[in-house]
């Protein structure tokens, strides 16, 4: 990870931020803005921490917290940051981050070793026998690697990994981001070369990441740092906006009154609460309006105690309020985001003709666009309570009706996009590519054949094809949007409806090379990159070249009559040779950089070297081959392919 920026204090204030935060955005600003050099730091690390995690998880179990910490300070000790400050205070600051989101006791173990197995002498095996299976997935998913032995392709081999890790768990790519943040927090004591470097990669990746995983409370956060660092004068413009605007507050406040006032009228339960912008937001929006000045509308967030009924009823208490604004309504519920985010969305004319922006959502819809994937981590499906109100404000029928689901990784529609994207990538610079694509952050809506679509903004007919299925798409041949027979290179809106025409002749030429320069969407430039471009290598995906050079070793060892029982000698021997782990030592034979006869030489060699007592034990890691039949069983229990 980036040993890049300041040490943080670990003490969170219970103050209230700027208008319109979070209390999580509060704590985490109030967090990582205190000095670095304040007087002493608290007794306890972890305190903190502890503190953090008990407020959400009352009935943790905390001793594997503090055996963590203990491990990652002694791995840590004596490295320092660009500022000077010991490592530590990084992952401890990430751990606190996570705690406030809401995170597990697995998790923030993770985040406190997260730097170990890439920064220290650490291995991955070891960190597995500490703190077990689970532990060990969450931190080799987010270690990068070594550029020494991967060169250019260091860094999209390393997000690849990181996306087939997050395929098992999810709280992969929560620990990144998590990652990401302090280090966007802290980018002070870098050059003004390397925080531009850094942030812009944290627009062009990190943020539309945490948008597809719908955790708002971070994603706010980030995109106000890159702003921050890549357009500071406009930073500060808006800082001065918000901060000097007169009587905002009461006007907002006074939104409130009267809107809690209509929802009574109409007998629906719910709350109202102010909803401003963040300064990236009205940033992109001032953008996009051309003003001179920035835009930044007053906004509330209806938020109902039933279900999605009671938000079209409170739409209409709005709109019995206040005149709706014609083409300002957005049903998000009805057609959810493909971050799965749901609300309602209208623009209303408030008191003294000022436009307002209202969002209408239920309180589970509200947690999930607060946290997303998160949501279920933060609030986990508790039993029915007899009275009142169930912890974290879920009332007795929603506990006993509706609880959160536990939703699991691959059910998350965007990374089982994307690990599609990943096996269908014939290399890792292709797949980060293609990820890139489908991250764009302006999207549209279209619908085609029955089917609700998203697509980059610009996408054409061809793009919709291939969302089809790649027959359709390699066989189209015309149009028609909204019902009227369009060009395929056209650029699509959102709301246009899609029939694409298709060719039944059996000498149909194909796709043509010239799509690929206006074609937006993954699907459409994976398959007509992979027609039409060839590669130099077929390289395979990571899984793939991981088989290869766990095959080419076992072949090694089955023409000396050996067999491999388990990897903990394999991985100790690629450790001696100078490679970060055994991934990259496998990687290294499947690519012919170092032969199989080779490795298993040196690894026959070590065992030899031990002794006769040593091979005849019953856990000798290479051992005399028994028969052919039962060498491949051994093998494939200890497979480390993901």
């Amino acid at each position: 990870m980036d040993a890049d920026a300041a040490a943080v204090a670990t003490g969170i204030p219970a103050t209230t931020g700027r208008a319109g935060e979070s209390l999580l955005s509060t704590r985490i600003r109030a967090m990582l803005s205190w000095p670095a050099e304040r007087a002493q730091a608290p007794a306890d690390p972890v305190a903190a921490l502890i503190k953090a995690h008990r407020t959400v998880h009352s009935g943790s179990d905390v001793a594997l917290l503090r055996r963590a910490y203990v491990v990652a300070e002694r791995m840590h000790r004596g490295q320092m940051r660009k500022s000077g400050d010991p490592y530590i205070t990084h992952p401890l600051a990430v751990a606190e981050i996570l705690a406030h989101l809401g995170m597990d006791g697995t998790t923030l173990v993770a985040a406190l070793l997260h730097d170990t197995v890439e920064d220290t002498s650490y291995t991955l095996a070891q960190l597995r026998a500490d703190f077990g299976p689970d532990v060990a997935l969450l931190v080799d998913g987010v270690t990068k690697f070594d550029k020494a032995h991967f060169g250019a392709r260091a860094e999209a081999e390393t997000i690849r990994k990181m996306i087939v890790a997050a395929g098992q768990d999810i709280r992969v790519l929560v620990i990144k981001l998590a990652d990401r943040l302090h280090n966007m927090q802290t980018l002070d004591a870098r050059s003004a070369a390397s925080r531009a470097r850094i942030a812009g990669a944290t627009r062009e990746v990190l943020v539309p990441l945490c948008d597809r995983l719908g955790i708002q409370a971070l994603k706010r956060e980030l995109e106000d740092k890159v702003l921050l660092f890549l357009d500071p004068d406009e930073y500060g413009r808006i800082d001065s906006m918000v901060s000097n605007r007169p009587d905002w507050n009461d006007y907002v406040q006074n939104l409130v009154t009267i809107g809690s006032a209509a929802l009574r009228r109409e007998r629906l339960d719910g709350r109202v609460e102010p909803r401003p912008r963040h300064y990236y937001s009205i940033w992109k929006d001032t953008r996009q309006a051309g003003s001179p000045v920035p835009m930044d509308l007053p906004r509330i967030v209806v938020v109902m105690d039933g279900d999605e009924a009671d938000c079209y009823g409170a739409l209409c208490a709005v709109h019995q309020q206040w005149k709706p604004i014609p083409g300002r309504f957005k049903d998000f519920i009805a057609a959810p985001k493909n971050n799965l985010y749901r609300s309602l969305h209208t623009t209303v004319l408030g008191p003294d003709d000022q436009m307002v922006e209202v969002l209408i959502r239920t309180e589970q819809m509200h947690r999930a666009v607060e946290y997303g994937v998160v949501a279920p981590y933060r609030y986990p499906a508790r039993p029915a309570r007899r009275s009142g109100l169930g912890l974290f404000g879920q009332t007795r029928t929603e506990r006993r009706e509706a609880p959160p689901p536990q939703r699991q990784p691959g059910e998350h529609a965007w990374l089982r996009r994307a690990l599609d994207l990943e096996q269908a990538a014939p290399d890792a610079v292709q797949f980060v590519e293609t990820l890139r694509c489908d991250l764009a952050e302006q999207q549209i809506q279209v619908f085609a054949w029955g089917r609700q679509l998203l697509l980059p903004a610009g996408a054409s007919p061809v793009d919709v094809a291939y969302e089809l299925g790649t027959r359709t798409g390699d066989r189209c041949v015309a149009a028609t949007v909204n019902g009227v027979l369009t060009p395929l290179n056209a650029a699509l809106t959102d709301g246009d409806v899609v029939d694409i025409l298709v060719s039944r002749a059996r000498n149909h030429p194909g796709p043509r090379r010239e799509w690929l320069e206006f074609v937006k969407s993954p699907n459409a430039r994976l398959r007509l990159s992979r027609r039409f471009t060839e590669p130099e290598v077929a390289a395979g995906t990571v899984s793939d070249r991981l088989q290869l050079g766990r095959a080419a070793i076992g072949l090694a060892l089955r023409r000396r009559d050996r067999a491999l029982a388990d990897e903990q000698r394999l991985a100790s021997l690629a450790v001696a040779l100078e490679y970060p782990d055994l991934d990259t030592l496998l990687m290294a034979v499947a690519e012919h950089r170092v032969s199989a006869d080779t490795i298993v030489d040196q690894l026959i060699a070590s065992v030899d070297n031990q002794g006769e007592a040593a091979r005849s034990t019953p856990v000798s890691v290479v051992a005399p081959r028994r028969d052919a039949a039962d060498a491949p069983a051994r093998r494939s229990s200890t497979s480390l392919a993901r």
